[in-house]
């Protein structure tokens, strides 16, 4: 069964173009918070990169390789697994400007591909999404920042909100 995670903060006083920077420097992410293990990043263009990644997830690790679209203009990443522990992971993180200052958000559909135990894994799996996308936000950007939870599906119930 597909999952879907999204979550947004808002960042008093930034400008778009830094917070933008500071989102798609993938390998100093193991610096600013201790869900990112390791991160290697290769760059094929400006625009195009394939990370990496090794996250702690719940009491294991999850290990993946994705393609990276970076637009700098949009201040918009999107990402999808090329190979790795998902059946499928994909999402973006966008950028905008709001009157206040930035607005980031994080949007991903994964599926773990573990069909028979779906209805007891996935709840789990969409939570412990939610609080690693959490502990990066708050590493890159501050520990008092407020992220809102605009979709964390599924969940025991639905949506959590």
């Amino acid at each position: 069964m597909e999952c879907s995670v999204v979550l947004d903060t808002d960042l008093p006083g930034r400008e778009p173009d830094e917070v933008y920077a500071y989102l798609v420097d993938f390998e100093r992410y193991p610096e600013l918070t201790t869900s990112v293990v390791s991160v290697g990043v290769r760059r094929s263009s400006a625009t195009r990169v394939t990370s990496s990644w090794e996250v702690k997830f719940r009491r294991g690790m999850l290990e993946w390789t994705e393609a990276d679209v970076l637009d700098p203009v949009a201040r918009r990443v999107d990402f999808e697994q090329e190979d790795g522990d998902f059946a499928h992971f994909s999402g973006s993180w966008a950028v905008d400007p709001v009157p206040a200052g930035v607005r980031v958000t994080f949007t991903s559909r994964f599926d773990l591909g573990v069909a028979s135990l779906a209805s007891l894994v996935d709840p789990v799996a969409a939570t412990a999404m939610r609080d690693g996308i959490s502990d990066i936000l708050r590493g890159l950007f501050g520990a008092d920042i407020v992220i809102r939870e605009l979709a964390v599906v599924p969940a025991a119930g639905g949506v959590i909100a």
